[in-house]
């Protein structure tokens, strides 16, 4: 299946079926293992825009533009000041005269979708403050090779109902995984994602659930997944917060009501003692690693997907 030029926003961006081709792409290349000796991607160029710093996002597309023989440009906030230096439609028009793509992790969903209306380069969304697609696309190549089917599958999100919230519960509901979402009263997520998502799981036989329980959430899930209390941007949050969200960490009392099959994830960087402590974290039912291992090889299908 070609995506070629195709941007990737959000993850209703594509169908059920584009998602399980990029999954499958994915798995193959995963294990192939690493650089690809025909270099689909030679000549090609991914310029990558930081508002936000990140370890494995940054890692994972340079290392994936070179696997595939492209190469990539990382553009730190001083570099690009998107809507401050320039404005962003004449950062878009002047970035895509030069490179074939363009990956931007960013504060505002709007700056994405801006890139998108005026580069003529594919788009691909690195992180907003609404959604996290690449995250989600590694989430569910980690999800399959530990459950398989997703038929009769429960996955627990336990903690904010945040961007990365957003994507899982979109990616999930087309795939026919079921989600259980427990957050505070006020936390949960946006309403619109949770109205769409609910749609697509018609579809797929899933259901999508919220509570404020996460007792309630973790118990028989197949898989439970937390993230920080505060992102980056939140930090006047924070100790509000983490009064707020205590009761909602994954511990080994909270993963014990899951079951000794289920895995954990976390999508990282973790605050460890906080949304998740170091036993459950680096215990034997612990997915993350493999986890951030997948933002790789699901990006590297992405891009060969939407560049060749």
């Amino acid at each position: 299946m070609s995506l070629r030029g195709r941007d990737l926003i959000s993850m209703d961006d594509f169908t059920a079926e584009e998602v399980r081709a990029v999954l499958s792409r994915a798995a193959a290349m995963k294990r192939a293992g690493g650089a690809d000796p025909t270099r689909p991607l030679a000549g090609r160029v991914l310029a990558m825009i930081f508002e936000k710093p990140s370890l494995r996002t940054r890692v994972t597309f340079e290392v994936g533009m070179a696997h595939l023989g492209g190469a990539a440009i990382y553009l730190a906030p001083a570099d690009a000041q998107l809507g401050t230096r320039e404005t962003i439609p004449d950062a878009a028009r002047n970035l895509a005269r030069w490179v074939d793509a363009i990956m931007a992790r960013t504060f505002a969903h709007d700056t994405v979708v801006q890139l998108a209306e005026f580069a003529a380069v594919p788009i691909i969304n690195g992180l907003s403050d609404l959604e996290h697609p690449c995250q989600t696309l590694a989430d569910l190549l980690t999800l399959t090779e530990r459950l398989g089917d997703f038929r009769g599958r429960t996955l627990a999100w336990i903690g904010d109902g945040n961007n990365v919230c957003h994507s899982l519960l979109l990616g999930a509901a087309k795939l026919g995984l079921s989600v259980r979402v427990a957050t505070p009263a006020g936390f949960a997520p946006a309403p619109a994602v949770v109205e769409r998502a609910r749609s697509l799981a018609r579809d797929s036989a899933a259901v999508i659930e919220l509570t404020e329980d996460p007792a309630e959430a973790a118990s028989g899930a197949d898989a439970i997944y937390t993230d920080v209390w505060a992102s980056m941007g939140q930090e006047t949050e924070k100790a509000d917060r983490a009064q707020r969200f205590r009761p909602y960490q994954v511990n080994a009392a909270l993963v014990a009501r899951a079951g000794a099959k289920a895995i954990v994830l976390h999508c990282l960087p973790a605050h460890r003692g906080e949304e998740i402590t170091d036993e459950v974290l680096d215990g034997p039912q612990s997915a993350v690693l493999d986890q951030a291992e997948n933002r790789l090889h699901a990006q590297k299908a992405l891009l060969a997907m939407i560049l060749s």
